[in-house]
């Protein structure tokens, strides 16, 4: 027979009391997390944060100003929203309110307060679009130091984000008129005096082109497209492209387009993009990055255009082509590829009769 000792049942405290005082010795700390504890030794070995703070230094006062966000604890919140995928400044800066380990890698101590939303936000809108490309582009070149950036083969492909944009608040480009204001009137020029709410969704409903971005726009994000998601619906959003080295999975390329353009247009803005940062990489790594030689891209992207202009470039394509109808040639195309066939076949029998009279 087995003795066992039977444990007392704690009780939780309903009404706690908060102590006033409270040394910081005794605050609860945690060892932190191995990934984040390792890249934060990296980013300290190769000077980080002096890289940042010197690239910013301009966007701030030289002597006196209010206190800031430090650019280093800044670009470590978006290196947190893209390992962990928080798509919002607000989810970001939750989590670095809320992880022990998140604070240890920004440097946050329990008795500071870590930075909300709208500094987050603020400090973005401060520092310009260069300057994030500056970074990236540090952050390829040690990349590529430790052997984890090739240049060979990319691989290009792109999704749409939604925009924080409602589309009920879209305005006309010529005369700023709402959405609410526009459908009056054209149902006033439809000869309904008084249109009631179901006249003016049946007058929305048979309109042509309802959604053309040529006529709308929302003007809190210019930026933003009228598109159709992958779920189906409909809303403004962006097309963030990206390339990518298929050796090592490293991003060496982002651009953000008009969500309404297409993939054979998009590619012409993301495949130079990734090439100046692979070229800016190689030239501090002697030539050992090399600057793509070969593509990769789903049938989105495949047309006569787009295949012709990179084999133009030297690079070696990889996009399945798409099944497409036959296409309906005129009498007067066929006229002439058979007058091509016929030529070809002419000049063929001179060349193996020797009697080529026609400069072969």
């Amino acid at each position: 027979m087995y003795y066992t000792s039977f444990m007392s049942m704690g009780k939780r405290t309903r009404d706690r009391q908060p102590a006033m005082w409270i040394p910081i010795t005794e605050l609860p700390t945690t060892s932190g997390h191995p990934f984040y504890r390792r890249l934060n030794r990296l980013l300290r070995e190769h000077g980080f944060d002096d890289f940042v703070e010197a690239q910013c230094a301009g966007f701030y006062a030289e002597t006196m100003g209010r206190p800031s966000l430090p650019p280093g604890i800044y670009f470590r919140l978006l290196l947190i929203g893209y390992f962990e995928g928080i798509e919002s400044e607000r989810g970001i800066a939750w989590r670095a309110a809320d992880s022990f380990a998140v604070r240890d890698f920004l440097g946050v101590g329990l008795e500071d307060a870590p930075p909300d939303h709208s500094t987050i936000s603020r400090t973005r809108r401060l520092i310009d679009l260069e300057t994030h490309r500056a970074v990236f582009t540090w952050v390829l070149q040690y990349l590529s130091t430790a052997g984890l950036v090739k240049g060979k083969t990319v691989g290009i492909d792109a999704t749409t984000l939604e925009a924080n944009a409602a589309l009920r608040s879209i305005g006309r480009r010529d005369s700023g008129e709402s959405h609410e204001e526009f459908l009056p009137q054209l149902a006033k020029a439809s000869g309904i005096g008084t249109p009631t709410r179901a006249d003016l969704a049946r007058i929305d409903r048979k309109r042509k082109k309802k959604g053309s971005n040529d006529d709308w726009t929302h003007p809190h994000d210019p930026d933003a497209k009228i598109t159709k998601m992958k779920d189906g619906r409909t809303h403004l959003a962006h097309k963030a492209e990206h390339a990518i080295d298929l050796e090592t999975g490293a991003i060496v390329g982002v651009t953000v387009q008009g969500a309404d353009k297409g993939d054979t247009t998009t590619i012409q803005e993301t495949l130079p993009e990734a090439a100046e940062q692979l070229e800016a990489v190689a030239a501090v790594t002697k030539d050992a990055v090399a600057v793509i030689e070969e593509v990769v891209a789903d049938k989105g992207y495949h047309s006569r255009t787009t295949v012709h202009d990179l084999e133009t470039l030297e690079i070696r394509t990889y996009i399945s082509e798409p099944d497409r109808d036959a296409i309906a040639l005129t009498s007067t195309q066929i006229h002439r590829q058979l007058g091509a066939v016929r030529q070809v076949m002419y000049l063929l029998r001179e060349l193996e009769s020797g009697t080529c009279t026609t400069g072969c």
